[in-house]
């Protein structure tokens, strides 16, 4: 079955769009002249002036992603505002900074819940829209690199990422070809969330990479757009941009 590119016209809902690689892939769905629906539990400067600039073509809202009746609302509301949705991006999570013998049960099932349970939830809705509109749409999640390698200290977070890539695999099994569901693997950022790794270890990463240098959001966003906006055959893949760290 034949999937077209997201158009112009559309609107994608992205999760975590306040700042970093959410912030940059809000921006780049804009260049291409598609609309776009983001929630953060924040919303920064940066994310209020975009939609000062585009009041027609965003949709901004504080929510808590573990919050499925808000989610739910935001979706609807986005909806009503920009029209008929035809995209994803899961990109929102929280990192881990722990052992995992040191990692208590609660916030083991906070990141489950926020890194895991909320993004499938968000996908089922956002599905469920896509397939009462044109029926064909395409499903970015933003995973990791630590889903197919380990680091210690991220054992929940790594559980949560390898979780969502053989969800994608699955719903691009049962989407047939309707909507085509992928993953974008980054490798490590120069981020705040990386940082809880210390310096030490990035330092060790950035050596073993052979490009010499940490993931940035202009990295991934590329890869995006050509998921989300290009007439491509990709479908069940989960794509790693670490600059050959995993190899």
């Amino acid at each position: 079955m034949s999937n077209p590119p997201i158009a112009a016209a559309s609107c994608v809902v992205v999760s975590g769009g306040s700042r970093g690689l959410g912030l940059a892939i809000v921006q780049s769905i804009l260049d291409r002249g598609a609309k776009v629906a983001t929630f953060a539990r924040t919303i920064t400067p940066e994310l209020e002036q975009l939609a000062a600039q585009y009041p027609e073509r965003v949709h901004v809202a504080s929510v808590d992603a573990t919050d499925t009746k808000a989610l739910n609302a935001f979706v609807k509301e986005a909806e009503r505002k920009l029209g008929p949705i035809d995209g994803l991006v899961n990109n929102a999570a929280i990192g881990q900074d722990s052992l995992h013998v040191h990692t208590s049960p609660e916030r083991i099932e906070q990141i489950i819940q926020t890194n895991l349970t909320a993004p499938l939830i968000l996908t089922r809705t956002v599905l469920r829209r896509i397939m009462a509109g044109r029926g064909t749409g395409r499903i970015v999640f933003i995973t990791s690199i630590c889903a197919q390698r380990g680091y210690a200290g991220l054992v929940a977070y790594s559980s949560t990422k390898g979780g969502l890539d053989s969800a994608m695999r699955t719903i691009a099994r049962e989407m047939h070809g309707r909507v085509l569901c992928n993953s974008i693997a980054p490798g490590f950022f120069a981020s705040e969330m990386s940082s809880v790794l210390g310096q030490t270890q990035l330092d060790t990463i950035t050596r073993r990479t052979p490009t010499g240098r940490l993931v940035e959001p202009s990295d991934v966003v590329p890869v995006l757009d050509t998921l989300l906006f290009e007439d491509t055959n990709v479908n069940g893949q989960t794509l790693v941009i670490d600059g050959g760290g995993s190899i």
